[in-house]
């Protein structure tokens, strides 16, 4: 029979290997740095991008992958200088209807702000190269209620006229789903 001594002798090595396996979970979940792709081609200006009449089309995917909801969004872009404002109207495949206003900003070195009505305070965003990485907190109606989510969202510039958009929801760094969208400059 084992003694009580040589029992207890595991438990401090057992929870260094528990908080080791916890910060390597972590250190994978910090995922790549905007700077990353500041080598790629063709070079991002939201200024120029967001400037007109453009047309998306997205999908929202629940954690496990299954599409929840299709949607297409008709969006206008206008600057004066380094303010911008982008005027979304989105179609869902249930038939409701949306708008969202962005005010945006662009700060310099590649740097934006931006708000919105259903924006928890303010966006920030980065781009480099031909990405853009964009963090807001997104006041989400659910059944009913309001959710505070967690959008890290990601732009890349694919040619003159399409940009793709991965943007990935969480709430208390619990992951909810993606949402996925392909822009298409008119």
């Amino acid at each position: 029979m084992k003694s009580m001594t040589s029992t207890f002798s595991f438990l401090p090595w057992r929870r260094a290997a528990i908080g080791l396996t916890f910060m390597g979970m972590l250190a994978g979940c910090a995922g790549p740095s905007v700077q990353e792709y500041a080598l790629e081609r063709p070079e991002l200006d939201l200024r120029q991008y967001f400037n007109g009449p453009l047309t998306a089309h997205g999908l929202f995917t629940d954690r496990s992958g299954k599409v929840v909801k299709r949607f297409t969004v008709h969006m206008t872009g206008k600057w004066n200088g380094d303010e911008g404002v982008l005027d979304e109207h989105f179609v869902y495949s249930d038939g409701s209807t949306q708008q969202r206003i962005w005010h945006l900003k662009y700060l310099g070195d590649g740097r934006y702000s931006g708000n919105a009505d259903d924006v928890v305070g303010q966006a920030q965003g980065q781009t480099a190269g031909n990405a853009f990485r964009w963090n807001y907190v997104l006041a989400l109606p659910v059944n009913g209620k309001v959710w505070n989510v967690s959008m890290d969202d990601w732009m890349y510039l694919m040619d003159g006229r399409t940009m793709l958009n991965r943007a990935a929801m969480s709430k208390f760094g619990v992951h909810l789903g993606d949402v996925t969208l392909s822009f298409i400059k008119d």
